[in-house]
């Protein structure tokens, strides 16, 4: 399920053709020489799969339950950390996958990950549990991880990517996949040069995995309701999990902790969550934004502990077809909730899920198959195309999707009109020069007419 501005197969029934057509049954040996570190010399659907995964806080132990195809407890509660954990008595569906080593910052969130592990007879070896801001690096250094996990806050995932690739490991990245345009422009070059040495990456935007998506997406982009007009993405949800400063903590490792409510660490809510939605409206569209107008504030975060973020946006897109998409987010209780996608085009209209109709509103088509579980169907796919030595890659679309979030942010929070091209190419990198633990300036709250674009 892929944008035609990447390499990779393109959705839908296209993508199971093309799992269908790449099995192992007919991939040489040559098909997997790029394929580090794989330890079979024949292509068969038991070639071993050894993750290291960087970041073990919920999102991550969740991530690596997905990539095992182990059933998982989602907790979101409204305070404390969000967690994902291994339900008892689970057990792993795919086959020859293993997780060999763990990373993070904090010896506390690997020992919960390491712990969860446990339940799938997974005993992480202490030798690799890594912790520090470089923890990543002693993990890239493992020689028999071909699989990383990304999963750190997300102003970390262009410098883990890119170390990843680097060092010849196959990638899925979470979403979003960087915070400002350097950051961006790093995931682009990071996916250009795993083209080049034939790593695969995918990322969390996990309804490009859903057949749902993928077979009427699909349909759009045959033409099905025409000329694309216009189109809406909404986020509007509550609020998400907060963690409270603790005493003995730094500024630096509250931030790190409370990650969601700083925006050089998530990027704020309309990058970090409303990306998912952003992303289904790119890939129907084919391309990218060439221009953001946005209103946005903070009229519902009452104090200091839900950081310095926005608590909604609204967003005008502009498309080089002269499209347009309008855009809302929002994490504030006791408000409608709104999550899904919709477009209309010269000759119909669509939810892009599972519906499509014609121009006088009769229903043309509608998904009524049996759906995947899109957060393991992700990892999946990525698996299967490393094993038929055709990766997917993912880097390009999860990129401008991040892009397209940015620049709703930035408009919103100067009060500007923000062109692509110009938040792409901006050298203002968001976040700390070292990172240490010790003080860090609370950010102040964005005030449009105040507020500068560097």
């Amino acid at each position: 399920m892929k944008e035609n501005s990447i390499s990779a197969p393109p959705a839908g029934s296209s993508r199971r053709q093309f799992l269908k057509n790449s099995t192992l049954a007919t991939a040489g040996v040559a098909a997997l020489a790029e394929f580090p570190f794989v330890t079979t010399s024949h292509a068969t659907p038991d070639d071993p799969i050894r993750i290291g995964l960087i970041g073990c806080g919920g999102r991550g132990t969740g991530a690596v339950a997905d990539a095992l195809g182990a059933a998982t407890d989602v907790n979101y509660p409204q305070a404390g950390y969000h967690t994902e954990n291994i339900k008892a008595n689970a057990s792993t569906a795919n086959k020859n996958i293993k997780v060999v080593a763990l990373a993070d910052v904090f010896p506390d969130r690997l020992a919960a990950c390491r712990e969860q592990l446990r339940k799938l007879n997974m005993d992480i070896a202490d030798d690799m549990c890594f912790t520090g801001f470089d923890a990543y690096k002693k993990l890239l250094a493992v020689p028999e991880i071909n699989y990383v996990i990304c999963a750190t806050p997300p102003h970390f995932r262009p410098l883990h990517l890119t170390a990843a690739i680097e060092a010849g490991k196959n990638v899925f990245i979470e979403k979003p996949c960087a915070v400002d345009g350097p950051g961006v422009r790093m995931v682009m070059k990071a996916g250009e040069l795993a083209k080049q040495k034939n790593l695969g990456i995918v990322a969390g935007t996990q309804r490009r995995h859903m057949r749902s998506y993928g077979e009427t997406i699909k349909r759009i982009q045959d033409g099905a309701i025409g000329d694309i007009l216009c189109a809406r993405a909404y986020w509007n949800g509550g609020v998400i999990w907060v963690v409270e400063k603790q005493d003995k903590w730094s500024d630096m490792e509250w931030q790190l902790r409370n990650w969601n409510y700083f925006t050089w660490l998530g990027g704020d809510h309309i990058v970090e969550q409303h990306v998912h939605n952003l992303d289904v409206i790119n890939w129907a569209m084919g391309s990218h934004p060439t221009k953001a107008l946005a209103l946005g504030g903070r009229q519902a975060r009452p104090n200091k502990k839900y950081g310095h973020i926005y608590d909604h946006f609204a967003v005008e897109y502009e498309y080089a077809s002269g499209a347009r998409m309008f855009s809302q987010c929002r994490q504030i209780n006791g408000c409608e909730g709104k999550v899904e996608e919709a477009i209309v085009g010269t000759k119909g209209s669509s939810n892009c899920k599972d519906w499509i109709r014609g121009s006088n509103k009769d229903l043309a088509y509608r998904f009524r198959e049996a759906d995947v579980n899109p957060y393991q169907q992700e990892h999946q796919d990525l698996i299967a195309s490393i094993r038929a030595g055709k990766p997917l890659n993912e880097a390009q679309a999860v990129a401008e999707s991040t892009l397209t979030g940015i620049i709703g942010r930035e408009s919103a929070y100067s009060g500007q009109s923000v062109e692509w091209d110009a938040a792409l190419n901006s050298n203002t990198r968001l976040g700390p020069d070292k990172y240490e633990f010790g003080s860090l300036p609370f950010p102040d709250v964005a005030i449009p007419g105040q507020y500068k674009i560097a």
